[in-house]
């Protein structure tokens, strides 16, 4: 019977075509996924193929989507170029979709990731048509062995009126005991606290829970899952690391964090994973993670010695570490726990564990204000992911970036963020190449002058200076100067001209 050790669901397999099939034309699908780990492929793949031959017979075939947060090229990339998504949540990294939704072709939703299970519990979203899930094993009792991800996997099992599972014979078999789902949460006013006290500590089972009956179709898949590798760390992604281990270490010996810093939450993307492996030099020890996905940094670090444990949702990993990993799961999996992502980005436990966040924007402003999802203030990214839920809440909130973007055409740090995603009192820490800027306890006046003086960029901290010191004289109050009809003006000089310099 290979991963699937239940009879009754053993008798359901089927083709991803025919699985395919019992999705509807304007039905509201979930599906499995998160950071490119554990989404179905086959399904998919089957069902944009439908909607393509639907287009072209003049009949367009579209569905509303959700996920975890982003996914793959079969997935996301399938659909989108079938023309087959109208509605999607929460989180996405796809380019082709990401050019629909910034030509309003589609209807997008950017959520904070720890929201979107209660919203769909709460029935603000709809009704949810079809879970399509993806396994590494099913149970001789029906229990659902995870996959690389968990994401919202839970809630699309228990509130989809129909089931299709994908059982993917490339995850490895030794994921099964990795996991830890727990059901123990309830909307207000039954909620009651959730008993997680230690990153490293588990509340809940290793398997999904499902009623089989509402199980349709199983598929059968041998894939991988395909991630994007991270670039080697460049000049500016080290100095970013530098500046992050030197202050770690500032904070250890004035005794505000411990030896073994406290749990680490890290944003996805090169510059977060080169701070993770600057840590592999670091005096710190026996570190724990919780946090939104491991990533190749986080990898080495468990295999250093120097983390003792990771909790998270999902993988994100480039494709050389995940053959690694799933080669080697049986050495990781005791110091590794994949949750909902429920619970891996709740506030509460973020607040309580005291975590230290480390997340990626695209600009700051120079009052510490974050913008994390929009460039030039319209045209969506990617989305805000999980940045809210641990910014907001953590003992120490950091963001980092690179001084400039597009060969130096844009600087990070600018006169007003574009677009708003984090407030001034939900950043603490700014950190780009050319320094940090420790914002705790400063006016906005005082933010400024230490902005401008240790992150921006050479080619743009003139301007920047020039620009506050004639918003302090000419600005309509003091609190935080600001010349109206000039604080947006590099935005639309890029726009117009290509480059934000003067």
């Amino acid at each position: 019977m290979g991963r699937i050790q239940c009879a009754k669901l053993a008798q359901k397999v089927v083709s991803a075509e025919k699985a395919a099939s019992l999705i509807a034309s304007g039905s509201t699908v979930g599906m499995s996924g998160f950071t490119g780990s554990g989404y179905p492929k086959a399904v998919p793949m089957a069902l944009a193929l439908r909607m393509e031959e639907a287009r072209a017979a003049g009949h367009p075939f579209r569905v509303r989507v959700w996920t975890g947060a982003s996914t793959g090229p079969e997935l996301d990339g399938a659909l989108a170029r079938a023309d087959g998504i109208e509605f999607r949540l929460p989180f996405n990294t796809d380019p082709y979709l990401r050019e629909r939704i910034n030509r309003g072709e589609m209807d997008y939703v950017d959520m904070h990731l720890s929201q979107v299970a209660p919203m769909a519990w709460q029935g603000f979203l709809g009704t949810l048509d079809t879970a399509v899930v993806e396994v590494s094993g099913v149970a001789a009792d029906g229990a659902l062995i995870p996959s690389s991800s968990v994401g919202n996997n839970k809630t699309w099992l228990d509130q989809a009126k129909s089931i299709i599972l994908e059982v993917n014979a490339w995850q490895n078999e030794a994921l099964e005991g990795m996991h830890d789902i727990y059901y123990g949460t309830a909307l207000p006013p039954d909620r009651v606290p959730i008993p997680l006290t230690k990153p490293d500590q588990r509340i809940g089972e290793p398997y999904f829970r499902c009623d089989l009956d509402k199980v349709v179709a199983v598929v059968e898949t041998n894939a991988p899952d395909r991630n994007a590798p991270f670039a080697a760390p460049d000049a500016a992604a080290k100095a970013i690391a530098g500046h992050l281990v030197e202050f770690f270490r500032h904070e250890v010996a004035r005794r505000r964090l411990p030896q073994s810093l406290l749990p680490l939450q890290s944003g996805v993307g090169n510059v977060a994973n080169a701070v993770l492996t600057g840590l592999l030099d670091a005096p710190f020890e026996n570190m724990t993670s919780y946090t939104e996905v491991i990533q190749d940094g986080m990898l080495d670090l468990l295999a250093a010695g120097k983390l003792r444990m990771a909790s998270a949702t999902a993988f994100s990993l480039s494709p050389e570490a995940a053959e690694r990993i799933n080669a080697d799961m049986k050495s990781f999996r005791d110091r590794m726990i994949l949750r909902p992502q429920e619970i891996s980005n709740h506030p509460e436990l973020v607040r309580r564990l005291g975590c230290v966040a480390m997340n990626g924007l695209i600009e700051a402003d120079i009052y510490g204000r974050v913008n994390s999802t929009h460039v030039m203030g319209s045209r969506i990214q990617n989305g805000i992911g999980g940045s809210g839920d641990f910014a907001r809440n953590a003992y120490l909130s950091i963001f980092m970036t690179p001084s400039t973007a597009k060969g130096g055409a844009i600087s990070a740090i600018v006169p007003m963020a574009s677009h708003v995603d984090h407030i001034s009192q939900d950043v603490q820490i700014l950190v780009t190449e050319q320094g940090l800027a420790d914002l705790r306890g400063l006016s906005p006046r005082q933010r400024a002058a230490v902005i401008i003086a240790n992150c921006a960029h050479p080619d743009y901290r003139p301007m920047l200076e020039d620009y506050f010191a004639r918003a302090e004289k000419g600005s309509y109050g003091r609190q935080s100067p600001c010349l109206l009809g000039e604080a947006l003006s590099w935005h639309q000089r890029f726009v117009e001209t290509g480059t934000m310099k003067i």
